[in-house]
């Protein structure tokens, strides 16, 4: 089979050595190599090759926060020192040797590898008679499934970027961003006709699920992403280009929007605040939201467990608060405000609880512990298990709450934004209200551009959407710098409240980093930074402008 630069880079690549960090936890993966000569025998034996992708996409299901949401106005991290990869991400200092980007960007691209080896071996198998159509539909579906989603994150996250397939193509030349969202779409639409219909388990790739993904490609498409030199033009400005469409592919959102919907598969959760969690994942409710997940088993099971409740709860309960200790999370909602501007706009929103915990009951000692100005910042609570009895305690050893990657609400908000988009305001008010309905607010007659946005954030705050949607709004500069109306912004922060010397280290860390957001954002950042190889190597890629 066809071997090249990056795929030796990469391939060579694979062992790592883990350090205790959210982002750097024991992540050792191996390619499992095949060639043309290794037929598969079977059915079973097809599939079992193409799940071997996971190994690549398990790994990042905490780390995708790493950059989403830090690159973003919601977030702030103090993972380790400030030098380490989630403080630089959180002040927009990310470089092609932070450790995020190369992990994110590599493992992408060892799947997209894995994918193109086993779409061969098994159409190989089909030819040698050793695998039936079906096996080959399920097989082949899936890894051209996973091939579009992983290139799909590589076009949102570093614009034009290298397309091979089984049948070719340089690994190191960037290609166009509209053949980048060509092979997506193709990858896509391929994994629609051969895959089942969606049966009740998010964790297996289905019909429903390529088309809510075609759903979100086609409206990231349709809101035309930047050309390497449109960032070019502005990267060393904190200016936003113009806002843009293309209606022709907007009009493809809804349609496959539509097709989930119409299937009747997929229905909205009653109850929002039983999406998350150990006891509700993979459906285990029988609501099918849950369109398709990233499954995960913990730290000894998989190749690493879903850090998102380890990162957002690495310390619980050691606010300074009865007598415990004090220490800081990984992640940290960014300010105060961030709740308080929702629940001064709609305070019976069942979201919000879910969203932010302001304080807790410990199972372990009765007490309740605060997190709101002055004590600390309200708690990501998307990132916290609560489906069980003392799970916000126990979840942080065991990692194994499956990623979301896509949901029903996604696809309601997606088919409403597209037809405001396109001017058809009153039309997306069934599918926009769907969403505040189950959320107890009040339902408009003709959502706005606006409205839609802020319901983006409403439903799917640090859901690992802030940076890409700022990407496709052409607003990243300007949403970030709404951080200079933040409590801890101003530099008299300290004086307009009592604090501890912890809590005012704390706070300290936070003024930093929102100062840090403000100052640093630039156009550039539309783009991340083309890395290095996980051993440091050059792969031969060009640089994204600005770095």
């Amino acid at each position: 089979m066809r071997k090249n630069i990056l795929l030796a880079a990469i391939t060579a690549s694979t062992l790592l050595t883990g350090v205790t960090s959210c982002g750097s936890d024991d992540d050792s993966s191996e390619v499992n190599q095949v060639t043309d000569e290794n037929v598969v025998d079977d059915d079973a034996s097809a599939l079992s090759l193409v799940n071997g992708v996971y190994s690549h996409w398990q790994p990042l299901s905490s780390s995708f926060s790493f950059i989403i949401e830090l690159n973003s106005n919601k977030l702030t991290s103090f993972e380790g020192e400030e030098n380490e990869a989630g403080p630089v991400n959180s002040r927009f200092e990310q470089e092609p040797t932070t450790w995020y980007q190369i992990k994110i960007f590599n493992h992408l691209l060892l799947g997209i590898v894995q994918d193109n080896e086993a779409i061969t071996t098994v159409t190989n198998s089909l030819n040698a008679g050793k695998v039936t159509q079906a096996g080959y539909n399920a097989a082949v579906g899936k890894a051209k499934f996973l091939r579009g989603l992983a290139y799909l994150k590589l076009a949102q996250l570093w614009g034009e970027v290298p397309v091979f397939t089984e049948n070719g193509g340089s690994t190191t030349e960037r290609q166009s961003i509209d053949k980048v969202f060509a092979q997506i779409v193709s990858d896509f639409t391929d994994a629609e006709s051969l895959l089942k219909d969606y049966d009740g388990d998010p964790r297996v790739p289905s019909k429903q699920a390529a088309q809510g993904l075609l759903a979100r490609t086609y409206l990231v498409w349709g809101d035309n992403p930047l050309s390497e030199s449109e960032v070019q033009a502005i990267a060393d400005t904190q200016t936003d280009p113009e806002f843009t469409t293309t209606p022709s592919r907007l009009e493809k959102a809804v349609e496959y929007a539509n097709k989930v919907i119409n299937s009747g598969k997929l229905a909205l959760d009653p109850e929002y605040n039983k999406l998350w969690g150990r006891e509700y994942e993979s459906n285990k409710r029988g609501t099918n939201e849950h369109l398709f997940t990233i499954a995960h088993d913990g730290d000894a099971y998989d190749a690493q467990g879903n850090h998102q409740t380890h990162c957002s709860w690495t310390f619980p309960f050691q606010n300074g608060e009865n007598g415990r200790g004090y220490n800081q999370n990984h992640t940290e909602v960014s300010d105060d405000d961030l709740y308080d501007d929702w629940y001064a706009e709609y305070p019976n929103d069942k979201r919000l609880a879910k969203t932010y915990f302001t304080s807790i009951v410990n199972p372990e000692d009765g007490l309740t512990y605060h997190y709101y100005s002055p004590v600390y910042t309200p708690i990501n609570g998307k990132g916290v298990d609560q489906s069980y009895e003392n799970a916000e305690n126990l979840e942080i050893t065991y990692n194994s709450v499956d990623r979301i990657e896509i949901r029903y609400a996604e696809v309601l908000l997606i088919k409403a934004e597209a037809l405001v988009q396109l001017g058809r305001n009153s039309e997306a008010a069934e599918p926009f209200n769907k969403l505040r309905e189950r959320a107890g607010i009040e339902t408009v007659s003709a959502p706005t551009f606006d409205q839609i946005k802020r319901e983006w954030d409403y439903e799917f705050t640090y859901e690992q959407f802030s940076v890409l949607n700022s990407y496709r709004w052409k607003d990243l500069v300007a949403s970030v710098k709404k951080v200079a109306g933040y409590k801890h912004f101003a530099d008299d922060w300290q004086s307009k409240q009592t604090y501890t010397s912890d809590q005012a280290a704390f706070f300290q860390k936070i003024h930093n980093h929102l100062v840090a957001k403000y100052n640093n954002v630039r156009g550039k950042h539309y783009r991340q930074p083309i890395p290095t190889g996980l051993r440091g190597e050059d792969l031969g890629i060009s640089q994204n402008p600005g770095y």
